[in-house]
Formats: structure tokens, sequence, C-alpha cells
């Protein structure tokens, strides 16, 4: 899910170098937050957070078959 999530951000912003994705595995779900340059927040989240409900079903839908719920954070 990590590759996934870097892939979606870096192809959104203006700063694909400054982009991070760390995934943190728990017991029951799994965590991926993604940081990006401050001036590239609105890319990522859009207009009334479209572009962040995107990206989550995206990574919803890829880890469907996952036993653990994938959880994105953007930090």
């Amino acid at each position: 899910m990590k590759k996934l999530v870097e892939v979606i951000a870096r192809n959104l912003v203006e700063h694909p170098d400054e982009v991070v994705v760390t995934e943190t595995e728990k017991e029951d779900c799994i965590v991926v937050e993604l940081k990006v340059n401050p001036s590239d927040m609105g890319k990522v989240i859009g207009r009334q957070g479209r572009i962040a409900k995107a990206i989550r079903t995206v990574v919803k839908a890829a880890s469907a078959k996952s036993p653990k719920k994938v959880i994105v954070d953007i930090m």
C-alpha cells in the first residue's frame, strides 16, 4: 500500500521529491502516513477533501483481500 500511495501523491504535487510515505503495522490495521510539502497540501487534500477521499477509496479497494484494515493519514 505504501508504494501505491507514494505513486499517487508524487503525480499530484509540484515537489515530488518531498513526498514521504511511511507504513506502520498494528494488531488490527495498517496505518499509511503521507507527508508532503506544506505548499502541496491543498493539491493532496483537494476541494472539500475530494482528492483525499479518492486516495483512501483506491487504497481500500486495493486492500480488499487483506485481512487488516488500511488507514491513510495525511500529515
